[in-house]
């Protein structure tokens, strides 16, 4: 069965398959475009990786510089792309407070603080009192630096993603959710050139003339049915969460401590709008999948030396999240030249990155521009 498009009327068919924070920022900013936009889910929106990140907004550490900037430029989009929602999403700032307990974790920190300065960054070395100053409920054992980073945020992700599929809905978008993708049809359009014709779904196939893949750690295996090769290891991480808390932290929105003992992680946490804590072990390099009642109890633990006021706080885990992640860990954005009629949205950061992204994609989705900012995410690099 083939599903047409409502309300054709000669307007570009754009099937955006994906509704986590990246695909949902795509098709806001494609429904308001003149296309006849089309968004596939096998879930629901934010279900996937964007419901289990941590979802902190900054460009702290990343690197090389154009990644840094391209991160930087999307964290000051976030409050015009936030009125354009037209809703709460979560959305804090307050900045990170960030420390070291090593003289070598201590040199790394200033080293890298120095280069971010010099980038424009604003974040600034503070002692131990001026910690305290601002987090006064924060214990911190044996500081040897620390930074505090006062740009810095937290969004909630699956509530950005349905406020752009209720934008775009409100805009003419037909948004299917529980719908996973079977199949792609490539072939001749009717344009005369190649590239996908249709995307094949369990309630049908639905004709487009342009796709845009933004489905996560599943682009991979979506792409291959177009025959393209998309790079992307396994890259799983454990957080968890709490039961809602009264506020507990009195300035910033993220902590990032250093290990508590050898052999243990940093200990990330942020406390989300609905007061609940979501806690966090390790860089996305850890690879853990341990989400055991057990390891829950001991990563609340762990959190609740650095907060004290966490004591009482009941520790729920959370499946585990597979972080969309391209081998060399940088984007992959752009149109792909084999299936010239597909787009590629990969990336780990899409929290941050998710308005800049829904911005230039559209750009060149609808107009054929070509962003020079997106120059060093093309496919086309692993050739």
């Amino acid at each position: 069965m083939v599903i047409q498009n409502p309300g054709d009327n000669g307007r570009r068919r754009v099937v955006v398959v994906g509704a986590g924070i990246v695909g949902a920022s795509i098709a806001f900013h494609l429904s308001r475009r003149d296309v006849t936009l089309t968004v596939i889910e096998s879930g629901q929106p934010g279900s996937g990786t964007s419901g289990r990140s941590f979802a902190y907004l900054n460009s702290f550490g990343k690197e090389p510089w154009f990644y840094h900037d391209f991160n930087r430029r999307s964290m000051d989009a976030w409050d015009r792309f936030t009125r354009r929602l037209g809703a709460d999403v979560g959305l804090r700032w307050g900045g990170k407070l960030q420390w070291e307990s090593s003289d070598q974790g201590a040199d790394q920190l200033r080293e890298r603080v120095e280069k971010l300065q010099a980038r424009g960054y604003p974040c600034r070395l503070i002692d131990e009192a001026e910690m305290r100053r601002i987090e006064p409920g924060i214990f911190s054992d044996g500081v040897t630096a620390a930074v505090y980073c006062e740009n810095e945020g937290q969004v909630d992700p699956p509530s950005v993603a349905r406020a752009c599929l209720e934008r775009a809905r409100e805009a003419g978008a037909r948004v299917l959710l529980d719908t996973p993708v079977t199949g792609l049809t490539v072939g001749r359009r009717e344009d005369g050139g190649s590239g996908v014709t249709a995307v094949q779904t369990t309630g049908g196939d639905i004709e487009c003339d342009a796709l845009v893949l933004a489905a996560g750690v599943g682009t991979t295996s979506l792409a291959a049915m177009a025959g393209l090769d998309i790079p992307q290891p396994e890259s799983p991480g454990v957080l968890i969460h709490t039961d809602p808390r009264p506020p507990l932290l009195q300035t910033v929105s993220v902590v990032y401590a250093p290990p508590l003992d050898e052999g243990s992680g940093e200990v990330h946490l942020r406390q989300r709008a609905d007061g609940s804590v979501m806690i966090g072990i390790g860089t996305q390099e850890s690879l853990s999948k341990d989400n055991s009642q057990e390891n829950t109890e001991r990563l609340l633990s762990r959190a609740r030396k650095i907060l004290p006021a966490l004591g009482g706080a009941r520790a729920i885990p959370m499946p585990i999240g597979y972080r969309p992640m391209p081998s060399d860990g940088l984007p992959i954005i752009g149109f792909t030249g084999p299936v010239p009629n597909l787009y590629v949205a990969l990336m780990h950061s899409g929290v941050t990155l998710a308005p800049i992204v829904g911005e230039l994609a559209t750009l060149e989705i609808v107009d054929g521009a070509c962003v020079e900012m997106l120059e060093h995410y093309r496919l086309s690099r692993f050739d």
